[in-house]
């Protein structure tokens, strides 16, 4: 069974990179508490894991992309259409799909994506970090 653990974006970025053009992976651009939390689990895990940004979509650990400052709020239709495809896109090889958030923090752009995505019945939702660590999804 192919799985992959995967969060929203946040707004606590490295600022050092920005108007660097410097390309760079998820875990060195983002640096909120919540996001360092996700990632260290992750990696201990050997667990494969990815940020859904606004900006660029599912945003694979591997990959290097420069530095953004996009709110969901300033997404517009015609850019969540594109953000959809690219979920849908990129994660339709996965059995499942395990999204971390924080609810207090869930925006509406990303309930309404796990809401509308096709992939909807493989994601299985949680809200506690320490839940990788208790092998809760026999990790």
């Amino acid at each position: 069974m192919k799985k992959i653990f995967i969060t929203h974006c946040s707004g606590t970025k490295d600022d050092s990179l920005k108007n660097t053009g410097k390309m760079v992976t998820p875990d060195v651009f983002y640096t909120s508490k919540r996001m360092r939390a996700f990632i260290k689990r992750c990696v201990n895990y050997k667990l494969q894991w990815a940020v859904f940004s606004d900006c660029y979509g599912v945003w694979f650990a591997d990959e290097k992309h420069q530095w953004y400052e996009k709110h969901p709020d300033t997404v517009t239709d015609e850019e969540y259409k594109k953000l959809l495809e690219d979920f849908n896109h990129k994660l339709k090889n996965y059995d499942r799909i395990y999204f971390y958030y924080n609810p207090a923090r869930l925006h509406k752009l990303y309930k309404k994506l796990l809401e509308e995505t096709a992939l909807k019945d493989r994601i299985i939702k949680f809200n506690r970090v320490s839940d990788i660590e208790k092998g809760t999804f026999d990790v």
